[in-house]
């Protein structure tokens, strides 16, 4: 099998996204390829995110958000939203899932490790996953 793609989603692509895809890069390498994207995507990276995902020794800091475009969808093997509802297009045959996290917008640093630290949880169980698959 080729090496699966995993996109990311969410409203802003600016917090639970990026740190989505930051995880992934770092803990599966070049064995899974890693977009993400929003349905309405902010200027910047959300500050706290950088911050807490900092102090994993993971940089997002040089991310910028992206809009969520049919082709990235289209290319994933995998697409897992985060709060964005019906804004992600749906193609047969690929796997989806619907993560239920905070929004970090507006949250204080302990608030954001948290949802930092299931993202990581979530994101370890999904290699797990995909590298038996």
């Amino acid at each position: 099998m080729s090496r699966p793609t995993v996109l990311f989603v969410c409203v802003h692509n600016a917090g639970r996204s990026q740190m989505a895809a930051g995880y992934l890069q770092h803990l599966a390498g070049d064995r899974i390829d890693v977009l993400s994207a929003g349905s309405e995507p902010k200027d910047q990276i959300n500050p706290v995110a950088i911050d807490v995902m900092a102090e994993e020794g993971i940089d997002i800091a040089g991310n910028t958000p992206k809009i969520l475009t049919v082709d990235a969808v289209r290319e994933s093997d995998v697409v897992i939203t985060m709060g964005c509802g019906d804004a992600c297009p749906i193609f047969p045959g690929k796997r989806y899932e619907d993560w239920q996290l905070d929004d970090p917008a507006g949250q204080d640093a302990d608030a954001v490790r948290r949802i930092r630290d299931d993202i990581r949880g979530r994101v370890e169980a999904l290699i797990g996953e995909l590298a038996t698959a």
